[in-house]
Parts: structure tokens; sequence; C-alpha cells
């Protein structure tokens, strides 16, 4: 089994979320995500998010967020709601998602289970961000 490089620490989070099925606004969307505002990813990468893509298929999203060793996810969420634009962000993109203009995007977004992983000892523990078992 490989061994870990200490240098390339980090914690990774899986999210998914779900898009109203309408083609336009699926369209809109994607071009919406060419332009982010700068102040929504500055406020990420200020909480500790240090890379984010996002992939979809059909009206379903899959979002890889890699983030600092020490990141609290909880705690970050709590904090990156209160920067810049935020709020005014999640605002505007709620009318491409299956939500209400209300939710943060801790809301819309949830935490994928890993099921597999390549080159992992079947018997070891998720890490913190991937969870365990499925919320009910």
């Amino acid at each position: 089994m490989r061994k870990k490089d200490p240098s390339k620490s980090f914690k990774r989070y899986c999210k998914t979320l779900t898009l109203e099925e309408n083609p336009e606004l699926i369209a809109e969307y994607k071009e919406v995500h060419q332009q982010v505002w700068p102040e929504i990813s500055k406020g990420m990468r200020e909480v500790g998010i240090l890379d984010m893509e996002i992939y979809i298929h059909d009206n379903h999203l899959f979002m890889i967020m890699d983030t600092l060793a020490d990141f609290d996810h909880e705690q970050a969420m709590k904090e990156l709601a209160q920067k810049p634009r935020q709020a005014e962000w999640e605002a505007y993109v709620s009318k491409f998602q299956q939500t209400t203009p209300q939710s943060k995007a801790d809301d819309k977004w949830q935490l994928m289970e890993r099921i597999f992983k390549l080159n992992e000892d079947k018997n070891r523990a998720a890490e913190e961000g991937q969870l365990e078992e499925c919320p009910s």
C-alpha cells in the first residue's frame, strides 16, 4: 500500500446538489460558473478551501472540495456564509437549484458517502468529510 505524502495533506469533501430540470436554466447555470464573482472565490480561499471542482450530469451536480488538513467543515461554512456577497450569491443561484432563495449553501449541498477508494484498506474508517453511512 502507498504511504501518504505529508506535504500533500488535505481533506476532501464530495457534495451533491440537484438543479431544476430546465435546459435553459442549466445552460445559464453553467455560464454563471464561468464568471463566479471574485468575492465568492476569495471567501472560499479565506475559510480554507484550497480547490473546488463542480461536475454536471443532466441536472445533477457533483462537487469536489479540497481543504486545509485542519479544516472544520461546519465552522468554515458558517464563516463563509458571513463573507461579502455570499448571501447574495446563494440567493442568485437558488433560481437554478431545487431549493429556496433562503437556503444557505450548506443546506443545499449535501455531503456524499464514499463507498470506494482505490489503493485503500477496506477496513479503514472514513475521514472527516466523508460520511460512513448515508444520512437518514
